[in-house]
């Protein structure tokens, strides 16, 4: 009897940093959402920028995949117009003081982005730049699509073709609208379509058959299977995709309903989980 009580009273004191959950909000393994995975094409997947414990598995899950398949990355944390930068660290040709210096590196590359950069170039995997330079979707939220007419070719390359597809009425870019409050218009939502939209185009332009590619964004890029994903299917209906995405709960023992169906993997994380920044 002792011995039971003891058990029991330890398995109240089991404190897991996260739970994996499907679409449904079932419990899964690790090891079952990584076979999962490797039988897709495209992997997105969703963070939140300062979740120490979405970055961990970002690392994890392209270190496990690579056991069986090859591999392509691509962020959104790096913008297409340093792509340059980037395949120069890459090749060795340029030292992480040099591509601290040369591209826009978001503040807690360091600690989050660069081991993923390093595992690619470390194992020779390509790695794409997707994001579109941030100065054009400012533009884009204050001028609407129109803006990115005027640029030169030179710049447009760094972007989804022109005209950029836009359907307003995806629940993503309402929402958008509504949490903006007085502040929300539709040039911010189109300003949040030409992310995604470049983003996907980009995935596609280095996207090799065979290989599998995992794409890191944060979790509303692509979560309810919109965002990223809408462009993807649209451009590349036939190809085989999965959703990762990430949600903070105080009690991760069970998803809450507004966090099922937000992606077909969801890391619940507990919210007393230290953030990186």
């Amino acid at each position: 009897m002792m011995l039971m009580l003891t058990l029991s009273a330890s398995a109240q004191k089991d404190k897991p940093a996260y739970i994996l959950y499907n679409a449904q909000g079932k419990k899964v393994s690790y090891k079952k959402m990584l076979k999962q995975l490797v039988q897709q094409d495209v992997v997105l997947f969703g963070e939140f920028h300062n979740n120490a414990i979405a970055h961990w598995l970002e690392l994890e899950v392209a270190k496990d995949c690579k056991e069986s398949r090859s591999l392509v990355l691509g962020a959104e944390m790096l913008e297409q117009d340093n792509q340059p930068q980037l395949d120069a660290y890459l090749a060795g040709k340029l030292s992480a003081k040099g591509l601290d210096s040369n591209a826009r590196l978001w503040k807690n590359y360091p600690t989050d982005y660069a081991p993923l950069v390093n595992f690619a170039k470390d194992n020779n995997i390509a790695f794409a730049a997707t994001n579109i330079p941030r100065r054009y979707a400012a533009m884009v939220s204050k001028g609407g699509f129109a803006v990115l007419d005027t640029l030169p070719a030179a710049q447009k390359a760094w972007m989804a073709p022109l005209p950029i597809a836009y359907d307003g009425e995806l629940p993503g870019y309402k929402n958008m609208i509504t949490m903006m409050g007085p502040h929300g218009s539709e040039n911010i939502a189109r300003a949040q379509a030409s992310k995604d939209a470049t983003m996907a185009y980009f995935i596609l332009q280095y996207f090799k058959p065979g290989s599998l590619f995992i794409h890191y964004n944060g979790s509303y890029h692509s979560e309810n299977y919109e965002g990223i994903l809408w462009h993807l299917k649209k451009a590349r209906p036939e190809l085989k995709y999965a959703t990762i995405t990430t949600v903070s709960q105080k009690d991760i023992h069970t998803l809450l309903a507004e966090n099922k169906g937000k992606a077909d993997f969801i890391i619940c994380v507990d919210e007393d989980m230290t953030n990186t920044y």
